[in-house]
């Protein structure tokens, strides 16, 4: 099966008597316009989008087929990923954070409160901001809400 357009969000179509399966996009392809992947039944899925998948990414609950019987969707497994508390009586090492996380091409998530922000995980990341001043990191694993992205674009970019 060859899918080649995001037809919308889950929650926004009618699923009744419809069976639902998932493929699995991990957060960094969310960016590739080329996938082939299997449903957790089994179903081999080809995806093939065009140029609007570049900047727009593929997420959690976008639906890529839709039939009378059939739906297909995109599930973005949980990841591990640092956590990063900045304390408030330290607000002014935001933008210090922020910049270092950008300029290494990371992308940059909000966390729950205005202090908190979320990037996925790698060791040398971990490391530099731990040794920020004011700054707590945090590693953990959990699903990226791409509602909450900061970065422009995501992407797996590294020097």
């Amino acid at each position: 099966m060859i899918c080649e357009t995001i037809i919308g969000k889950l929650n926004e179509i009618d699923t009744t008597g419809k069976t639902i399966e998932y493929v699995e996009i991990e957060w960094y392809e969310a960016f590739k316009k080329i996938h082939k992947k299997t449903t957790k039944e089994g179903r081999e899925v080809g995806i093939r989008l065009n140029d609007e998948v570049l900047s727009r990414g593929l997420y959690e609950g976008d639906v890529i087929y839709a039939d009378k019987t059939l739906i297909i969707a995109v599930k973005t497994p949980p990841c591990e990923v640092i956590c990063i508390h900045i304390a408030p009586d330290h607000s002014f090492m935001i933008a210090k954070t922020c910049y270092e996380i950008g300029n290494r091409h990371a992308p940059l998530f909000y966390g729950e409160g205005i202090f908190t922000f979320i990037t996925p995980y790698n060791e040398p990341m971990f490391l530099m901001l731990s040794k920020l001043h004011g700054v707590t990191a945090e590693k953990t694993r959990m699903r990226l809400d791409f509602d909450k992205r900061i970065s422009a674009t995501v992407h797996n970019h590294h020097h």
